[in-house]
């Protein structure tokens, strides 16, 4: 690890720190905060998988769908309107609602062969955006003089990495990189997670053997055939297993890195105790 000790974190000069988790459990929010101190550079891997890796195809569906408007078709032949995604750091829409869900297409879903195109598009994208961070750590101290960098990983990271693999070359970069920290969420944050998805369900991207045996099962129990699976009941049914099948691929990632529990997370509200729960989490390793 780059800091093998609390003695390590303190006398460091620059400090990396890669967070990992499920999303909903703070990894943004930290990120957020510790930007916000003016000393911290923030890299969001969902907001540079959007914006260089998946932007174009992001344009190019909404450009789709404006084209089966005559009024909007006719503005786009002329070039008299342009489209394209307004993505942020807190509003990754455009990338999920391009992920998409698959199913019924009269209720939104994608066929299961473009969905499952889409999924390996963000595969590719996300282990580029990973890769890159390593570049956008010594750009943010050479171009803006960021003295700190905090990467936010998504929660789909553990299903484009192989966490048994001790050469696995994305998890080498970041280990190299800085401190790999999971925010490890307990029982009843799994749950909290569980009914928050069953109100909203969102798009994800899943581990390709993990989403077809999801996909066959899911159609097995409900007797329904790709085109009238409902999408939303899907991704709900789905989500929980997702929660499961990822834990242990996350525990074995932490190998590499310190954890912290969302206990410890509720006592950071600034930089300083940001430092004191790193200290912590690499005192009691």
């Amino acid at each position: 690890m780059l800091y093998q000790t609390p003695q390590d974190w303190d006398a460091a000069t620059q400090k990396r720190v890669i967070l990992f988790g499920m999303s909903g459990l703070g990894k943004t929010y930290l990120a957020n905060m510790l930007r916000d101190t003016g000393a911290w550079f923030h890299y969001s891997i969902d907001y540079r998988i959007g914006t260089r890796y998946m932007g174009e195809l992001i344009a190019d569906n909404a450009k789709a769908h404006a084209m089966q408007v005559p009024f909007l078709r006719e503005l786009l032949m002329s070039d008299s309107i342009y489209i394209g995604s307004n993505i942020t750091f807190d509003n990754l829409a455009p990338l999920s609602t391009y992920l998409g869900k698959p199913g019924d297409p009269e209720k939104g879903g994608l066929p299961f062969d473009e969905y499952c195109l889409r999924q390996d598009q963000h595969r590719m994208a996300e282990i580029s955006a990973l890769l890159d961070a390593e570049r956008f750590a010594q750009r943010a101290v050479d171009l803006y003089g960021y003295p700190h960098f905090v990467c936010d990983c998504g929660g789909s990271i553990c299903e484009v990495v192989d966490p048994e693999d001790d050469e696995d070359p994305v998890l080498d970069s970041l280990s190299d990189l800085g401190l790999m920290v999971w925010l490890k969420g307990d029982e009843a944050h799994r749950e909290k997670l569980i009914r928050r998805f069953d109100r909203a369900p969102k798009p994800m991207y899943y581990q390709p053997d993990f989403l077809l045996k999801a996909w066959d099962d899911y159609r097995t129990e409900t007797g329904l055939p790709d085109d009238r699976v409902n999408p939303d009941d899907f991704v709900r049914w789905t989500y929980a297993r997702a929660l499961d099948h990822r834990q242990p691929r996350y525990a074995a990632m932490a190998r590499r890195g310190v954890t912290v529990t969302m206990d410890q997370m509720a006592t950071v509200t600034d930089a300083q105790s940001f430092d004191a729960m790193i200290r912590n989490a690499l005192e009691t390793r």
